[in-house]
């Protein structure tokens, strides 16, 4: 980090306003040259690395008012998140030994779905099912790493709505694909660090126009909570390169499961409907076959 942002952080750190001793300034002042490693480290790994004891890490924490380490390193992950590039999230896995890869991978993503479960706004939940239950048309916008979800989401509400557009490829402009919303219809808009720009510009379009904007997120720092109306967030933390994209998907999951009871019998119809259609053009497998 440049000078600037060394001083901005430590201030952020120092959240408590009180001076830093000598031993908490070489933690925060390690963690403000460091930060795309560092928040990503144990208690015992940082005392390490900024030379003091694994104890003074822990009172640290608590004296800036945590509980404890982990909720400090909680909250230095959302501060500093959306700064890691590309590179720096690779070498950052470059600490994890080969043989512990795959445990380490799935526990962090049940980690993410825990701390989702936990975390998650069931308010916002429900004001999220009303708005999408009640738009004429639904536009589902996800751009890079956020694409699957968007075509995941995409193709099971198309079971449940009639009008549902999904925008997820750079094949066609973005603003020409939503140049048509209007104020009876909902935009959801996915992304997830580092927040595609154009999904924010997007959304902020779709709100200009009228129209209801649902954001899906990491957290309470992403920029979409700034252009929806109602934004929720699963967390997508991985010491790597690659997004944690379980607890997303599990979000998108309990949307399409809770629309879906919404309107139970007109998506029984259809289904049923569907299943004979299926059976006759043979599209999935039968018994015997």
């Amino acid at each position: 980090m440049q000078e600037t942002q060394q001083h901005d952080l430590i201030r952020r750190l120092n959240k408590s306003g009180e001076k830093l001793s000598k031993g908490h300034r070489r933690i925060a002042d390690y963690i403000a040259e460091h930060y795309d490693k560092a928040v990503f480290m144990t208690a015992s790994r940082l005392a390490e690395a900024a030379e003091v004891s694994e104890s003074t890490v822990v009172r640290f924490a608590m004296a800036l008012g945590y509980d404890g380490y982990p909720e400090l390193q909680r909250n230095l992950k959302e501060l500093v998140r959306h700064r890691l590039t590309a590179t720096q999230r690779f070498e950052m896995s470059a600490d994890i030994p080969q043989e512990n890869v795959l445990s380490t991978v799935l526990k962090e993503d049940m980690l993410n779905i825990r701390n989702t479960v936990e975390s998650i706004d069931e308010k916002s939940f429900e004001e999220a099912i009303r708005l999408i239950g009640n738009a004429q048309r639904v536009y589902i916008l996800g751009l890079r790493s956020a694409a699957p979800l968007a075509e995941f989401a995409g193709y099971y509400l198309h079971y449940i709505f009639d009008d549902v557009r999904v925008v997820a490829t750079a094949s066609t402009d973005v603003f020409e694909a939503i140049s048509r919303i209007r104020p009876q219809d909902v935009l959801i808009g996915i992304s997830f660090p580092r927040y595609s720009s154009r999904t924010i510009e997007a959304m902020s379009y779709a709100r200009s126009r009228g129209a209801q904007v649902v954001g899906l997120t990491d957290g309470p720092m992403s920029p979409l909570h700034e252009v929806s109306d109602v934004c929720l967030s699963a967390r997508t933390d991985m010491a790597s390169f690659v997004d944690s994209m379980a607890a997303p998907i599990s979000l998108i999951n309990a949307l399409i499961v809770a629309l879906g009871l919404k309107n139970k019998e007109l998506l029984a119809s259809r289904f049923k409907q569907l299943e004979e259609v299926w059976d006759a053009y043979s599209i999935y497998m039968s018994e015997g076959k």
